[in-house]
């Protein structure tokens, strides 16, 4: 026997697997995240998926095998770090600048984050798969912005608030919708930032910043 004959169900699985190319999974991804924001994680299923995608269930059930390791795949391969690249010098203008470019997609991440909401507790691997795709990268680049601030001698390195600023960063975002039934946009983010999170650092408002922005 040939060892392409002894491996045989594992080489035909893997051919079937390797005829979705990039360009299609990320269909499949775009796709699953999409209707999950729109219907809920429970409403969505795989069978839905591969309707509105033109695909026969096998297909996706081949690759991913259950809802919850599909979903944690399209999470993952959404990872995006949206905070990075942020550095005008200013340890206050890169949380302003932090502030607008989380209004930027506030509205597509908090919803999924929403929807998600009772799943990513029951499931380890889906929790787990949206802090890698939402949550830990952008921790880290804010946690460089405060970093630099640190250095630069803006704020003590013992301030106790740094801790927090990534709490009270994704907390307005997520707290928005519930108390107003809107999402935090650009003008509210920057306000929250310069009311809450500057002096908590300790760093006072530039007084003729606000007619300058304006």
């Amino acid at each position: 026997m040939t060892s392409q004959a002894a491996n045989g169900p594992q080489t035909v699985a893997a051919s079937r697997r390797s005829k979705i190319t990039p360009a299609r999974e990320r269909e499949f991804f775009d796709a699953v995240l999409e209707q999950i924001r729109e219907c809920g994680y429970d409403s969505v299923t795989m069978e839905g998926v591969a309707a509105s995608t033109r695909c026969s269930k096998s297909t996706l059930y081949r690759q991913w095998k259950t809802k919850p390791q599909f979903v944690a795949a399209a999470l993952r391969a959404n990872r995006r770090v949206r905070f990075a690249g942020i550095d005008t010098g200013s340890l206050a203008d890169d949380l302003r600048q932090a502030a607008r470019t989380a209004a930027d997609w506030s509205g597509k991440d908090t919803k999924l984050l929403q929807a998600l909401g009772h799943a990513v507790t029951a499931d380890q691997e889906l929790a787990e798969a949206l802090r890698e795709a939402l949550v830990y990268p952008e921790i880290a680049a804010l946690r460089e912005i405060l970093d630099r601030g640190v250095a630069r001698g803006e704020v003590a390195a013992g301030n106790p608030a740094l801790e927090y600023v990534p709490a009270m960063m994704f907390g307005v975002l997520r707290v928005r919708p519930v108390l107003s039934g809107q999402y935090a946009d650009a003008d509210y983010l920057v306000r929250f930032v310069e009311a809450t999170v500057l002096p908590a650092l300790g760093l006072t408002q530039d007084p003729g910043r606000r007619s300058r922005d304006d």
